[in-house]
């Protein structure tokens, strides 16, 4: 397989060479037409953080195997190549249902294996207080347990590389501590822990905070306090939904100004209903709404949102509309970055690299990313690529 367009980090026209789902080669080429026209080729992109699509929840009691596989196949329409199936808040049952089809549907399908980077347990170790726990069910909320997430370990068969969890609930620093001994990732979110707490759990190992700005109370104290110490912990990479509604833009520049962009890790947080019609849905005994414009909130709470409708190719072109860092830049906060956090592979322009590929459309102001071709481990999952 051959593809051409613009490298996203420099802009010169490449040819791409595929074999064995490897990179061969990266060679330079001169275009026939004015190379404004050509889409960018740059390494497919990485979300830490997708908890469901189409009405679809990874962490659904009873959840199957090709329920996942139809969850997942989505998403390389948005460039994604890979991902962290994301399972929230909820009694240990769905939770190990959830964890259970995935690895079933991981051993049924290379593809689907190879997309799976790991899995994201969101809870339930998290603040039960109002604002923190966001849409989170506050009756699962529970202390730290080791035990219970050696279960759900076990029926990932060992997928799990990433817990988000509160550093304040009963147990969480003895967690973090076990947690990273054994090679997991451990972020901060869901909080109102105290500057204490948080340099603890920082101690412990923890190194990411999820979507810091997000899962917070309406209101808090002006310093000091828990996004306060977050942003200025050196030790912590940050995670933001940058999806145009989850922050403002004045916040948006703050925290990436303020981290730096190798530090800023770009996640969707879609929900289950992410890719639904707009209109009211019940799910686990709470209502929430697809907005037109794109966001999920709580119904009758439109000022509470619970998680996005849209995808990370959209998280991408907010952060160059935004903040003014690079597109390469903002690729790579949304590919290399989560990539490194959790010991992945980082795909490179490269040859060698893994053939993680996407081809798209972009000019600045547009609100995404027009993808139009997606190669994960060198074949062709989403759309066309034309002969040059």
């Amino acid at each position: 397989m051959r593809i051409e367009g613009r490298r996203y980090d420099t802009g010169e026209p490449v040819r791409v060479s595929i074999e064995d789902g490897r990179i061969a080669s990266v060679e330079p080429v001169w275009p026939q037409k004015s190379v404004d026209e050509w889409p960018y080729i740059a390494p497919g992109l990485f979300d830490l953080q997708i908890n469901g699509f189409g009405g679809q929840w990874f962490s659904d009691e009873g959840l199957t195997a090709d329920q996942v596989l139809s969850t997942l196949e989505p998403h390389f329409a948005h460039g994604i190549t890979r991902l962290c199936p994301t399972l929230i808040t909820s009694a240990f049952e769905p939770l190990r249902d959830g964890f259970t089809a995935i690895r079933q549907a991981c051993e049924q399908e290379r593809w689907a294996d190879r997309m799976v980077a790991g899995c994201h347990l969101e809870g339930p170790y998290i603040s039960g207080e109002d604002g923190p726990r966001g849409a989170h069910p506050l009756a699962d909320v529970r202390p730290a347990d080791w035990d219970e997430f050696t279960k759900l370990q076990e029926a990932s068969g060992g997928r799990i590389r990433l817990v988000t969890l509160a550093p304040e609930v009963e147990g969480a620093v003895d967690f973090i501590r076990r947690a990273v001994a054994e090679g997991l990732t451990i972020a901060i979110g869901h909080t109102a822990a105290t500057g204490d707490q948080i340099v603890a759990a920082v101690d412990a190992g923890a190194r990411l905070s999820t979507h810091l700005g997000n899962g917070d109370h309406g209101m808090i104290r002006r310093h000091p306090n828990y996004i306060w110490e977050q942003l200025g912990e050196p030790r912590l990479k940050t995670s933001i939904i940058n999806d145009g509604f989850h922050l403002p833009p004045s916040v948006v520049r703050s925290i990436v100004r303020t981290k730096g962009p190798r530090n800023i890790i770009l996640t969707c947080d879609a929900s289950g209903l992410a890719g639904c019609e707009p209109g009211e849905y019940e799910y686990h005994g709470s209502r929430y709404e697809v907005l037109a414009d794109g966001p999920i909130v709580i119904a009758g709470q439109r000022q509470m949102l619970a998680g996005s409708g849209v995808q990370t190719d959209v998280c991408v072109a907010a952060t160059v509309n935004m903040t003014g860092v690079s597109l390469s830049e903002a690729c790579d906060m949304a590919g290399s970055q989560p990539a490194r956090l959790l010991g992945c592979e980082a795909i490179s322009l490269q040859r060698g690299s893994r053939a993680d590929l996407i081809l798209f459309h972009w000019r600045k102001g547009d609100h995404n990313l027009q993808v139009i071709a997606t190669v994960a481990d060198g074949d062709l999952r989403y759309g066309k690529i034309e002969a040059r």
